[in-house]
């Protein structure tokens, strides 16, 4: 018999997804139909209202969400791929506890929790031009920590991340999963100049190259070239599905550990919804490959999940008005006439 290898247990789990409820969508859809308002008219509010129903299995709410940071360092960062030191993570991560930071005044607006997740901060994964990121055992043990995110029970999770060097790892993630040349996915990141773009891009090259006969599976893709903080995010909204919480995707670098599930199977990643397209050239292109349209597109590049939580104001809005609003019946008000 084969020994049990740490990734079985993760492909068990996607063998076993569950489904949204299509009785509970289908009552979200009749209710819509009732509203008073014209039919669709307030467009994507009501596929929102219509999803969440679907995946929390009854009328739509938005009462405890939930955002989720990841933080890791990486090795890559050895091939000056980022204008910023490494220390850079672990002092924002420390602003991200004081409150100082973007997501914690955006969180507060929309009240909204924020959890903090720091992984191993002071081990930059490998270099991933020279070898492994982390090993499958790792990584596995990576994914069961970012499930921990569920514990305490949100009933929409928003992911963000932080880490120095983590947009070149995200694109070495999407080299190797939908091809093209390395200049396809990289950006600007953080603000690198051209000769900084030039490291990226060549970093994802090299890194590419040093696995590729490995990177036919989308599990040795994220242990190979991703960082800690993609490896957690990949296990929380795995865990997700499997509590059947909806997801609130961030940009660029969190679609990176959406983009490795979506490719074990697509399906996989269908109760989350996209917060915003991000300003990092590529991930326009990451949402078309997911099928995911943004819900903001406002410029921004920041992580720190910023942009999913912003959308948690616009999710906010469609549960309001789904659960708020009066019927026909409720208002007297005609409805049409056949």
């Amino acid at each position: 018999m084969t020994a049990p290898r740490p990734f079985d247990d993760i492909r068990a789990l996607l063998r076993a997804l569950p489904q949204p409820d299509g009785t509970a969508l289908a009552a979200a859809r009749e209710r819509e139909g009732q509203l008073t308002k014209p039919a669709g008219s307030l467009g994507r509010l009501e596929e929102i209202a219509e999803f969440l129903a679907s995946w929390q299995g009854g009328k739509p709410h938005c009462d405890a969400p939930l955002v989720a940071v990841y933080a890791g360092n990486h090795g890559v960062v050895a091939q000056g791929v980022s204008p910023f030191p490494a220390s850079v993570t672990e002092a924002m991560v420390a602003n991200f506890t004081q409150g100082g930071a973007a997501i914690n005044q955006i969180c507060k607006t929309f009240d909204i929790s924020l959890k903090v997740y720091e992984l191993a901060l002071d081990r930059p994964t490998g270099d991933i031009t020279e070898g492994s990121a982390m090993s499958e055992r790792d990584c596995a043990a990576t994914m069961a920590f970012g499930m921990e995110a569920l514990a305490s029970g949100p009933d929409v999770l928003c992911l963000g991340e932080m880490g120095i060097g983590n947009t070149t790892v995200a694109a070495a993630i999407y080299h190797a999963l939908y091809g093209g040349q390395p200049e396809d996915w990289v950006g600007r990141g953080t603000g690198v100049d051209d000769e900084g773009l030039k490291r990226k891009a060549e970093a994802v090259r090299k890194a590419v190259a040093f696995h590729r006969e490995y990177l036919s599976d989308p599990l040795e893709v994220l242990a190979r070239l991703g960082g800690r903080e993609i490896v957690a995010m990949a296990g929380a909204i795995l865990a997700a599905r499997i509590q059947k919480t909806p997801v609130v995707l961030d940009g660029f670098v969190v679609c990176a550990a959406a983009a490795v599930l979506h490719a074990l199977d697509p399906a996989a990643i269908d109760h989350c919804l996209a917060g915003h397209v991000s300003h990092e050239q590529a991930h326009a292109e990451v949402l078309r490959l997911l099928g995911k349209a943004p819900l903001l597109a406002l410029g921004m590049r920041l992580g720190e999940g910023s942009g999913a939580a912003l959308a948690i104001g616009i999710v906010k809005a469609a549960v309001a008005c789904h659960n708020g609003m009066a019927t026909f019946a409720e208002a007297g008000v005609a409805g049409k006439e056949g």
